[in-house]
C-alpha cells in the first residue's frame, strides 16, 4: 500500500535551507568567486619579487566576502553535523582541506599574482595552476557533498538532495569520460585560441576564464579523490589510469607552450620587456611551469591514489580474513556433522547384527559353540 508523501512544513524547509545553505552555499559561491575579479590596472612600475606576490594582496570586495560566506557557511556546517551526529564529527582534515582551497582561490586573485597576471604569462601561469590544480582537489578532499548528506533532515535528504544526486545532469557531469575530455579540452581551447588573449584585454572575459578553469578542475578532480558519493565511482585502478591518461595531455600543452618559436598572445608580445623580461623567455618560463607542476601534481596524484588503494587492502585485509575464517568455521562444522550423520547411520546398522549374534549364543548356549551338555542339563535334578 503506498503513502502519500507530506507537503514540507516550514520547520523542515527552515532545516532544508539551514543544511543546504550551509554547506551548498559554500561550494557554489566558491564557483562564483572568480567572477568577481577586478580588471587589472597599468603595468606596475616594479618588478615582481617573493615578498610582492606572497603580500601585496587587494582586496576584492566580492571575492572576500565570497570566500568569507564559503568559510562561514562551511564552519556552521561542521558544526550541525556534529550535533546530529556527535560520535561522528566532521573530520578536522576536511576543514582544513575545504579552508585551504579557499585560500588558494583567495590567493589566486587577490594576492600579488593578480597584479601581475596580465604583465607576466609566466604569474598568469602560477595564477590558472592554483585554480586547477590546488584549489579544486582541496575542496574535493572536504567531501562537501557527503557532509551536506549527513546535516540535512531525512526529509530534505530524501526529497531534495538525493533526486537532484540521482539525476540525468548529475549523472552527466560524474561521468569520467566527461570529465575527463571537460578538463583537456579547456585548457587547450584557452590556450590555443583567440580566447585566451580577449581575456587579457577584457574583464569579463578574463573573469569567465577563471570560473571556467576552477569548474573543470573541480569536476577533473571530484572522482579522483572519491570521498562523496557519485552516480559512477571509479575503483582504484581506474583512477590511477584516468590520471595516466591525463598526464601527457597537460605535459604536451606544456611543452608546446615552452618550444612555441614567438610569442602566443599578442597582448604579452606589445608590452615589449617591462622588467628585462622578453615575451618569448617569460612564455618559455609558463610553459616550463606548467610543465613541471603539472607533472609533479599528477604524479603526487597517482601516488596518492596507489596509497590509498593500498591502505583500502590493508583495511579490508582483516575483514576479509574474518570472513574467510567464518566460511571454514561453516565448512568445517558441515563435515563434522555429515561425518556424525555417516557414522551414527553405519554404527545403527552394525550394531544390528553382533546384537542379534549374542542373543542367539545366549538362547543356544554352550550347545550352540559344540560343547558337551553337562549331566545335570540333560538328567534334571534327582
Amino acid at each position: 500500500m503506498s503513502t502519500v508523501p507530506r507537503p514540507l512544513s516550514r520547520a523542515s524547509l527552515r532545516r532544508a535551507i539551514g543544511a543546504a545553505g550551509a554547506a551548498g552555499m559554500a561550494f557554489l559561491v566558491t564557483l562564483a568567486a572568480p567572477l568577481g575579479a577586478a580588471a587589472h590596472g597599468p603595468v606596475p612600475a616594479e618588478p615582481p619579487t617573493v615578498a610582492t606576490l606572497a603580500l601585496d594582496w587587494h582586496v576584492e570586495p566580492l571575492v572576500a566576502a565570497a570566500l568569507v560566506l564559503a568559510a562561514v557557511s562551511w564552519l556552521a556546517l561542521v558544526r550541525r553535523v556534529r550535533r546530529v551526529h556527535p560520535e561522528t564529527p566532521v573530520p578536522a582534515v576536511r576543514t582544513v582541506a575545504f579552508l585551504g582551497g579557499l585560500f588558494a582561490i583567495a590567493v589566486a586573485l587577490m594576492s600579488g599574482i593578480e597584479r601581475y597576471d596580465t604583465t607576466l604569462f609566466s604569474v598568469h601561469m602560477v595564477q590558472h595552476l592554483l585554480l586547477l590544480l590546488v584549489a579544486p582537489p582541496l575542496l574535493a578532499l572536504a567531501a562537501p557533498v557527503t557532509q551536506l548528506l549527513r546535516a540535512a533532515s531525512p526529509e530534505v535528504r530524501n526529497r531534495v538532495l538525493l533526486p537532484i544526486l540521482h539525476s540525468t545532469a548529475a549523472a552527466v557531469l560524474a561521468n569520467p569520460i566527461v570529465t575527463w575530455l571537460t578538463f583537456g579540452l579547456v585548457l587547450w581551447i584557452s590556450h590555443f585560441s583567440p580566447l585566451f588573449n580577449i581575456a587579457l584585454e577584457d574583464e569579463g572575459a578574463h573573469d569567465l576564464e577563471h570560473a571556467a578553469y576552477l569548474v573543470a578542475g573541480l569536476l577533473f578532480w571530484w572522482p579522483v579523490v572519491g570521498l562523496d558519493p557519485a552516480p559512477r565511482r571509479m575503483g582504484f585502478a581506474a583512477r590511477v589510469l584516468y590520471l595516466l591518461l591525463q598526464l601527457p595531455i597537460n605535459s604536451f600543452l606544456g611543452m608546446a607552450i615552452l618550444f612555441a618559436d614567438d610569442p602566443l598572445y599578442p597582448h604579452y608580445a606589445t608590452l615589449g620587456s617591462p622588467y628585462g623580461i622578453s615575451a618569448l623567455a617569460d612564455q618559455q618560463l609558463a610553459g616550463g611551469l606548467m610543465w613541471l607542476a603539472g607533472d609533479i601534481a599528477f604524479i603526487g596524484a597517482i601516488l596518492g591514489v596507489i596509497a590509498g588503494w593500498m591502505r583500502h587492502d590493508q583495511r579490508d585485509a582483516p575483514a576479509a580474513e574474518r570472513r574467510a575464517d567464518v566460511q571454514r568455521a561453516r565448512l568445517r562444522d558441515r563435515a563434522d556433522l555429515l561425518a556424525r550423520t555417516r557414522a551414527a547411520a553405519s554404527g545403527g546398522e552394525g550394531g544390528a547384527g553382533p546384537s542379534n549374534q549374542a542373543g542367539s549364543g545366549d538362547v543356544l548356549g554352550p550347545m550352540a559353540r559344540g560343547a558337551a551338555p553337562r549331566s545335570s542339563e540333560v538328567s534334571g535334578p534327582d
